[in-house]
């Protein structure tokens, strides 16, 4: 196979065929690691301020050291990458769903992926974020009931753009409020999204945390010769 592209791996999964693709791209000529769900792109290499703002903004809303952080989605791994470069933090959980997500990082599909593996804070958890976010167990299975100081979620397209039905409950008021109950206080929830800021969201954001904002982040994109945004939602419980 040419080296010009590669697919790494394809699995079947229960929200479909999910593939980490390589190519070379001929214009930056950089490899390009991307990751599709059936025929729809989810990520890719190229793209990753937003998902490296959501972990710098949600850490920069919390004072004090020895932090413990939870993040929501593997997938390439950016965001959790971006918080092991926060020395505050002693202790990352990175809970996922996918099997597949994770056995492209401990078998090193990816070129590192051994920022996350051999760092001794850090653990992949397979998981359900969202069922994990309203059971009593929370998301670090060998400590029932434990509380974070971030919170860092990136998972689907946005709170009205979601991968699967059942994540839709925790971005209303009664799922925010059980999201809300893993933090500690003062803790801060960040969430990435592909859309533009929206004011329903950041107003029911605002309902059950202290404080919430909506940050858009602009980046470069060499596709179409033009600034890209995502959006980072960031909310505070009160201390």
């Amino acid at each position: 196979m040419s080296r010009r592209f590669e697919e790494l791996d394809w699995r079947e999964t229960p929200i479909g065929e999910i593939s980490l693709r390589r190519r070379l791209d001929p214009a930056l000529k950089v490899d390009v690691y991307e990751v599709k769900l059936g025929d729809e792109f989810l990520m890719s290499s190229l793209f990753t301020d937003g998902e490296v703002e959501l972990a710098r903004l949600g850490l920069a809303a919390r004072t004090g050291d020895e932090l413990d952080v939870a993040v929501g989605g593997l997938g390439l791994g950016y965001t959790a990458r971006a918080a092991l470069a926060d020395r505050r933090v002693r202790s990352l959980i990175v809970v996922e769903a996918l099997d597949a997500v994770i056995g492209w990082h401990e078998r090193g599909l990816l070129p590192r992926a051994a920022e996350l593996t051999s760092d001794p804070r850090s653990r992949l958890v397979r998981g359900d974020f969202f069922a994990m976010a309203g059971d009593a167990t929370g998301f670090d299975p060998e400590a029932p009931g434990r509380r974070f100081h971030a919170i860092l979620l990136d998972v689907d397209h946005s709170p009205r753009h979601v991968l699967h039905p059942s994540h839709a409950a925790l971005y209303q008021p009664d799922g925010l409020r059980r999201l809300a109950a893993r933090l500690l206080p003062g803790g801060a929830f960040a969430l990435w999204s592909n859309d533009p800021p929206d004011e329903q969201f950041t107003d029911t954001l605002a309902t059950v945390f202290a404080t919430a904002e909506a940050h858009v982040v602009a980046f470069p994109n060499p596709l179409q010769g033009r600034d890209a945004t995502n959006t980072v939602y960031l909310a505070q419980r009160p201390r």
